[in-house]
């Protein structure tokens, strides 16, 4: 006989249980309602559109404040397409290119998006020549209008088959980037999803049980993206929301579903068919349930963290992961319960068909944990000292290399050359030099000393000319606003933009050119933009804020770890290990990027691979410090359901963390396949961050929650639940006898 659970509301029921129960109660409204929910998402989002961050939102620095100075006078950047004119073969015919050149020029003054067309320059070996063409409008809205100058170029193309034209710009090669970012969000969607399905298949042995996370996490991602639409009218997006939504929806949409699918078959083979499908998912729901929302908002507040790093990127970072476990831990406690119940009654009818037919009934589950983990569980259950000791040297080991880590802005050097708009640069950066770097110094005359600033500038570019680090005629140009109270001076650099000239050069004239210069003149304000004062000081930024973001990381994953399990001492062994998982993936993508492994193992492009992208490490922080507690919220709930059921703490550890190790592990599995394909993207910053992440999981999974955390807590002893004092409770509603586990932990 199958027994119904009770249908009180009683004050023992948390909101999970009770949400839970509604949804598996009914379970096709509950299905209709998140369906129509994931719809609404996607549906007012696309018609909302996505507010995508203005040139203005990403000024930081000294970059910043002279971007907005200049802009206010209208002296701002302006985007700038070069359009290169060659052979491929040597010398061009005079003739020939001239007649390519006014055929371009004229054709791109007829455009109402080009502001001036600047007179060709010719290549000093004579190989190429060189047209400027200058956009209206702002510098990051220009990969939007920058279509037309393409046709226009391929159409002169066709008009001169004796010659090879081709354009690159900051808007094409913006326009490239975005292109590639999106094939990379189509590919890793292509591995994903596929890898995934086969480890789910292998996991359940069942398709529709392996559908089930596939199709909740497909839902939450498709719904967040929706929200994320609709939250950029408030938070900006820098244009990498999708593809973290996607990272983290495929993980944590698949590890909670797994979490509670796995929860729900243990009580049901427990029960042994006595009691109902919708009782069944209840206890999974006061268990695994709970651990879902814990785990879900150790999640959303670390990630929130990044919003204090004050930053455009960060921030779409953060609200990108926030909104999508939001999402996922929506569907866990809603949908799920419904689909779980609406495939246990089925397979209730299905039993009771095969009962009258007179065949065997199906034989009971066997419980989680097996000879695999108890094997390796044994050394921490036998030498916990030693195994602790080991084990915390190795993963110290696997992090010293990060203390050499060095990190850098990842720009147009680093970015994939398969974007021919990039090609084309390298092909315009060898035959003109100058164009590689320009710094750009913007002068504010406060006292209308105009003559004074004049000379200023003039012994300026009198400087840079003489040093090495700059052109011979460094100085390109000289803007002036119409009050003649603000001046914006190009000076080229004949160096790539990641190279430690360029870096050199602008601080020379940070800190030595414009204090005897110009910024010795009474009431001049001074300050140094472009791309390589953009990174600098993005970078310098990004550093600045590191300790901030780590500190409040720390103390909120104490806080919620503390307060979770009501104990001390666990929120600081939650911190110490975490913080051992994280440093050790530091290491190893420093090893494997930074140190050229990736190169040698994958034939990784060298440019991707020399340097660690400046927002990695404060991305990967917060992100694995995040998903790590899912994984010690789950494992030490189990702990502490067996100590609560009178075990002393040595066997509860071995037996919570073997009977949990059956989930850990497959959803381990599947965020490694999930991060692991994000490591053969493109972007070099995603490759980063998925192999960061899929190298910290499998630490974590595999040797943090295998070793170092039971030999820990067998080490503390009834030590690690102070200051509480645990005591044997009795589960409530005695209906399911089998279960033994509390509804609250």
């Amino acid at each position: 006989m199958l027994l119904p659970r009770k249908s009180d509301d009683g004050p023992g029921r948390s909101p999970v249980v009770r949400v839970a129960a509604w949804s598996a109660a009914h379970p096709w409204r509950a299905i209709a309602a998140w369906l129509l929910f994931v719809v609404l998402c996607l549906g007012t989002g696309i018609a909302a559109g996505t507010n995508n961050a203005s040139t203005e939102d990403y000024w930081i620095g000294e970059a910043g404040r002279a971007e907005a100075i200049a802009t206010s006078v209208g002296l701002e950047r302006k985007p700038v397409e070069h359009i290169l004119i060659r052979t491929g073969t040597g010398r061009l015919d005079p003739a020939a290119a001239r007649a390519a050149a006014e055929d371009v020029t004229a054709r791109m003054r007829g455009l109402a998006e080009v502001e001036k067309v600047d007179r060709p320059v010719r290549a000093a070996d004579g190989t190429a020549l060189l047209l400027s063409v200058t956009m209206k409008g702002k510098e990051l809205d220009a990969r939007t209008h920058v279509d037309p100058l393409l046709a226009q170029t391929a159409a002169a193309q066709r008009d001169h088959p004796g010659l090879i034209l081709e354009q690159t710009g900051s808007a094409s090669i913006s326009k490239g980037v975005n292109q590639q970012r999106s094939d990379d969000l189509a590919m890793s969607e292509a591995i994903a999803f596929p890898v995934t399905l086969i480890t789910l298949l292998l996991v359940f042995g069942s398709v529709l049980m392996a559908v089930v996370p596939l199709l909740l996490a497909l839902s939450s991602i498709a719904a967040a993206m929706g929200l994320s639409m609709l939250v950029s009218h408030l938070l900006p997006d820098a244009g990498v929301g999708n593809n973290v939504i996607l990272l983290i929806g495929m993980a944590v949409g698949v590890d909670y579903t797994l979490f509670y699918l796995k929860r729900e078959r243990e009580e049901r083979a427990r029960a042994g068919g006595r009691l109902s499908s919708q009782a069944v998912v209840e206890l999974a729901a006061a268990t695994s349930g709970r651990a879902v929302i814990v785990s879900g908002l150790a999640v959303i507040v670390s990630t929130a963290t990044l919003f204090l790093a004050s930053d455009v990127v960060f921030s779409s970072l953060a609200t990108g992961t926030v909104l999508v476990v939001l999402v996922a831990m929506a569907s866990s406690v809603t949908a799920l319960p419904a689909l779980l119940a609406a495939i246990g009654r089925r397979a209730e009818r299905r039993a009771a068909r095969t009962q009258k037919q007179g065949r065997p009934a199906q034989k009971r589950g066997r419980p989680e944990g097996g000879r695999l983990w108890n094997t390796l569980l044994r050394p921490a259950g036998r030498h916990p000292g030693l195994t602790l000791a080991v084990s915390v040297l190795v993963m110290i080991g696997l992090a010293l290399p990060a203390l050499g880590m060095e990190l850098r802005v990842l720009n147009r050097d680093s970015h994939s050359r398969e974007i021919p708009a990039l090609q084309i640069h390298d092909r315009i950066a060898a035959a003109f030099p100058a164009l590689q770097t320009r710094h750009h110094v913007v002068v504010r005359d406060g006292d209308g000393r105009t003559g004074e600033v004049a000379q200023a500038i003039s012994e300026l570019s009198r400087r840079t000319e003489a040093d090495p680090l700059f052109v011979k005629d460094a100085t390109t140009g000289v803007r002036t606003s119409p009050d003649g109270r603000v001046s914006v001076v190009e000076l080229a650099v004949p160096y790539r933009l990641s190279s430690p000239e360029a870096e050199q050069s602008l601080s020379r004239l940070r800190e030595q050119y414009l204090p005897a210069t110009v910024g010795a003149v009474p009431g001049v304000e001074t300050a140094v933009t472009g791309d390589a004062a953009r990174n600098v000081d993005d970078l310098a930024h990004t550093n600045d804020k590191l300790p901030l973001v780590t500190g409040f990381l720390l103390l909120v994953t104490f806080v919620m770890t503390a307060v979770v399990f009501r104990s001390v001492l666990l929120g600081l062994l939650g911190v110490l290990l975490n913080t051992l998982s994280v440093a050790a993936s530091f290491g190893l993508v420093v090893v494997f990027f930074q140190h050229g492994l990736a190169t040698d193992l994958f034939g990784f492009d060298p440019a991707a691979t020399s340097a660690i992208g400046s927002r990695v490490p404060l991305f990967l922080l917060v992100i694995l410090f995040g998903l790590s507690m899912d994984y010690q919220v789950f494992v030490v709930s189990r702990i502490r359901e067996k100590a609560l059921g009178g075990l002393p703490t040595r066997q509860a550890v071995l037996d919570g963390i073997a009977s949990s190790a059956g989930v850990v592990t497959s959803a381990a599995i599947v965020m490694v396949t999930v991060f692991g394909g994000f490591v053969f993207l493109n972007l070099a910053e995603m490759k980063q961050i998925g192999f960061s992440l899929a190298v910290a999981v499998l630490l974590d999974a595999f040797v943090i929650r295998t070793t170092v955390l039971p030999a820990a807590m067998i080490l503390l002893g009834r030590l690690s639940w102070w200051p509480a004092r645990l005591s044997r409770r009795a589960r409530p509603h005695a209906p399911q006898p089998a279960s033994g586990v509390p509804s609250r932990l």
